[in-house]
């Protein structure tokens, strides 16, 4: 992209630079740190980039327009110039009514898709009058035990006007069936059913561990998954490949990269080997990143992943749909980063991170409410949290142009410096023998937990300043609202529960649990018989045993 000469000349400019003025300054004065580096990779930051910094790039082979590989710039020719991002709010509180609630609010405030979260019971497939669920009925998110529930969740709500982000893993297969029904029961067609599961199992035993069966079992389920919505919701995200919860678990911006496009490469490969053509089912898999604070690096650290899928579906896979190659993603702000003390603190936090998803290209975006370091977001703190967001898209100009930020010396150098890095790390994970092998093997929890731990010891020892926790810091405790989930609440969900199974036909319920199981031992996809166990009424429970019948519970290696 320039002259050879003229790069000569601004080398020699800047040494002048750093020689003359730079350099006698910070002598006089110093800096507020010895070194700079980026927020988690450790990359230095240097005082002054220059076209000496990009001097290898090429426009057309690294940039070149939204819409058009390698996507650097963007999946949509038009990006948010033609529509915002959709902005959803995570919710999903107590009850099945209480979350109806909150979803006709949230979209009389403006919201333009929903995204649902689930109970610590409901992520683990257990129901909710089930000995392990005790205490954590409707805590974490909505307790769904069965199709009434989510007939509830939705009431008045039709599904095929607007779009369901399912924040659901192991027993995703059995929420994707019950969103499935009510759109029968409402009757939109399956085809015009619009929304994502997270189906993101892999990262469940690196970040979450609310998995339920063993890895190869729950990769068979996921490429059924893949198989059965490729024919019948081909609108529908059947994965969100998440690097969100790599990153909370205190992965660097480049480990989540590489890490959670290693686990794309890792499902691909599953899907292919099932027997499945790529450009078939590749153009539903989506991804789910989380936003930090530092603001540039997530930003190159967005660009970075687009234009490393394409070549990955390119290279790897022969992909030859161009939305095959496309990395479509939706952007969490950090929960890590919220705290505790002086709460009001996080709507800035909020709302620097929610920029940098913007400025990175995002398709979709929650933010976060400034109290969910403490519980669920209050009602005013979700409309705080999605009012950040309208006004980025409104007022703010950061949507008016495509990848703003693209030719700034340093964003261009530290998009492409993550790259390497993050390939550098997926050509580990490949000599370690792909994904499956390097989690099993624990290696790659071992890479986050030495970052997590660093960076613990870096806020404790005052090298990394958290404002209002280890500087800035103000006396007495705040009086904040909380939600709560009542014992009254988790009381009434068990008596609905038990109220749906005594007016239900327990012989279609055996018969439809009989069929999956026999699905399961088989080579049949195992998604039409849960259809047909969520019809019947059967419960989250009472499916998921059945599945785990026949594959068995993960048991984790011991961590050495």
């Amino acid at each position: 992209m320039f002259d050879p000469e003229q790069l000569d000349d601004i080398r020699e400019a800047r040494e002048g630079w750093e020689e003359e003025t730079y350099g006698p300054t910070v002598e006089r004065f110093g800096e507020r740190k010895e070194t700079f580096e980026t927020d988690t990779g450790g990359q230095e930051v240097k005082p002054l980039y220059t076209p000496a910094d990009v001097a290898d790039l090429d426009y057309t082979e690294d940039l070149g327009f939204p819409g058009e590989e390698p996507y650097t710039r963007g999946v949509y020719s038009t990006m948010h110039r033609g529509r915002p991002w959709t902005m959803r709010q995570y919710a999903g509180m107590g009850t099945a009514e209480e979350t109806n609630e909150r979803f006709h609010y949230l979209l009389d405030q403006g919201q333009t898709g929903l995204s649902m979260a689930f109970d610590l019971p409901t992520q683990m497939g257990y129901d909710s009058d089930d000995a392990m669920a005790a205490g954590e009925v409707g805590k974490a998110g909505v307790a769904i035990d069965t199709l009434a529930d989510y007939e509830r969740v939705f009431d008045g709500i039709p599904l095929d006007e607007v779009s369901t982000s399912m924040t659901i893993n192991a027993p995703a297969s059995v929420l994707l069936a019950m969103y499935i029904a009510v759109g029968d029961k409402q009757g939109v067609p399956r085809e015009e059913l619009r929304g994502t599961i997270q189906n993101d199992v892999l990262k469940e035993y690196i970040a979450r561990n609310t998995y339920i069966y063993p890895p190869e079992p729950s990769m068979r389920i996921v490429t059924d998954i893949f198989e059965f919505c490729a024919a019948e919701t081909p609108k529908f995200n059947t994965i969100s490949i998440s690097g969100y919860h790599i990153r909370e678990a205190g992965a660097t911006a480049a480990q989540e990269t590489a890490f959670t496009l290693a686990d794309g490469i890792e499902y691909v490969q599953a899907a292919i080997d099932a027997g499945l053509d790529v450009d078939e089912f590749a153009p539903q898999l989506s991804f789910f990143f989380n936003a930090h604070n530092n603001i540039l690096e997530e930003v190159a650290k967005f660009r970075a992943a687009r234009r490393m899928w394409a070549k990955i579906m390119d290279e790897r896979f022969d992909a030859e749909n161009p939305k095959s190659k496309q990395l479509k993603f939706h952007t969490q702000t950090a929960g890590s980063t919220l705290t505790a003390q002086q709460i009001e603190n996080n709507v800035v936090r909020v709302a620097y991170q929610a920029l940098a998803a913007v400025l990175g290209g995002t398709q979709s975006l929650h933010t976060n409410g400034k109290d969910e370091a403490l519980s669920i977001p209050t009602e005013q703190s979700v409309r705080t949290a999605l009012r950040t967001q309208q006004i980025l898209a409104h007022e703010s100009g950061a949507a008016d142009t495509i990848d703003p930020l693209a030719g700034s010396y340093y964003v261009e150098s530290l998009t492409d410096s993550l790259e390497e890095e993050a390939f550098e790390i997926i050509d580990e994970v490949d000599d370690r023998g792909g994904m499956g092998k390097a989690i099993e093997e624990q290696w790659v929890q071992r890479q986050i937990q030495d970052v997590a731990y660093e960076r613990q010891q870096e806020i404790e020892d005052g090298d990394r300043i958290v404002v209002g926790v280890n500087e800035f810091t103000t006396d007495g405790e705040q009086d904040v609202d909380i939600e709560e989930v009542t014992e009254e609440d988790q009381r009434r969900q068990i008596e609905q529960l038990e109220a749906t199974k005594a007016d239900r036909d327990e012989e279609e319920v055996e018969a439809a649990l009989a069929a999956l199981r026999d699905a399961c031992r088989g080579d049949d996809n195992v998604m039409p018989p849960i259809v047909r166990a969520v019809k019947a009424y059967a419960t989250v429970g009472e499916i998921c045993d059945a599945m785990r019948e026949v594959f068995g519970e993960h048991k984790p290696a011991a961590s050495v």
